[in-house]
């Protein structure tokens, strides 16, 4: 797939769920976020649909996002259909890190190839403060459970505020470097505004080698993170709601004034 820019469109970030188990400071506000109803939720069987098609137009990578997707009741049984679609060469799933001390394994077992795992700090009570309640010792045993599980690389996700020198973000990196994780360091977003930047030692940002789509738990194909534009896929269809997206996928980010970090996977 190719869109009016000549970009290569492979990749496929699917949210399963708005839902999280933290409550991060740069995600969600403090007085939190309205939901989505259950019953627009897409379920299993509708998400397995949107990525067979997508597959067959070209998509050869997938990323499982949430929200938190470790929140949604059966998605190791989730997981292992998705590794069944013939096509999929890089099938990755991103986490907060602190129920994987449970699910590395199953998830490894069911054909996930790798995960991306959230750390900002090394500081368990800087974690409490930004998660707004979470427990760095969860992460911590998360990540050495992805690894005895296999799937690797494990790639950090670091958010900062303005630099990567900042105190946090050189604890990660020096924790990263020790135990031989790749680490990415993510500027602060802010939709509303347009603020994004390239992410260190990553793509993400770059919208001149922008390769990917997005579906939203609620069942919208969004052609970028930085926009309002959105294909429902129930109303639509799925081959007409990607075709339309690539249409429109516009060549930068401008701004998304209808959606949040939290229901639309990052």
């Amino acid at each position: 797939m190719y869109d009016s820019f000549n970009r290569r469109i492979n990749y496929l970030r699917v949210s399963v769920t708005d839902r999280c188990n933290l409550r991060c400071t740069y995600c969600m506000p403090p007085e939190g976020v309205t939901m989505i109803s259950h019953k627009d939720i897409l379920s299993y069987e509708e998400i397995l649909e949107v990525i067979r098609i997508a597959v067959s137009m070209g998509t050869d990578k997938v990323r499982i996002t949430g929200g938190e997707p470790l929140v949604r009741k059966g998605i190791v049984d989730f997981i292992a259909e998705v590794a069944m679609i013939p096509g999929i060469r890089d099938f990755g799933l991103t986490t907060n890190g602190t129920m994987l001390e449970e699910f590395a394994r199953p998830l490894a077992d069911a054909g996930l190839h790798r995960i991306n795992i959230s750390l900002d700090t090394m500081d368990p009570i800087r974690y409490k403060e930004i998660t707004r309640g979470g427990e760095l010792g969860q992460v911590l045993k998360g990540i050495e459970a992805a690894r005895d599980a296999g799937l690797e690389p494990i790639k950090i996700n670091c958010v900062i505020q303005n630099s990567s020198d900042e105190p946090d973000a050189r604890a990660v990196r020096e924790f990263c470097l020790a135990g031989g994780l790749d680490v990415r360091f993510i500027h602060q977003m802010d939709l509303g505004e347009g603020c994004f930047t390239i992410v260190e030692n990553g793509h993400g940002g770059d919208c001149m080698r922008c390769n990917r789509l997005r579906l939203t738990a609620n069942g919208r194909i969004k052609p970028c993170l930085f926009s309002n534009l959105e294909f429902d896929i129930r109303k639509m269809g799925i081959k007409a709601a990607i075709e339309a997206a690539l249409a429109v996928k516009p060549e930068k980010g401008t701004s998304n004034t209808s959606d949040f970090f939290h229901n639309i996977g990052g």
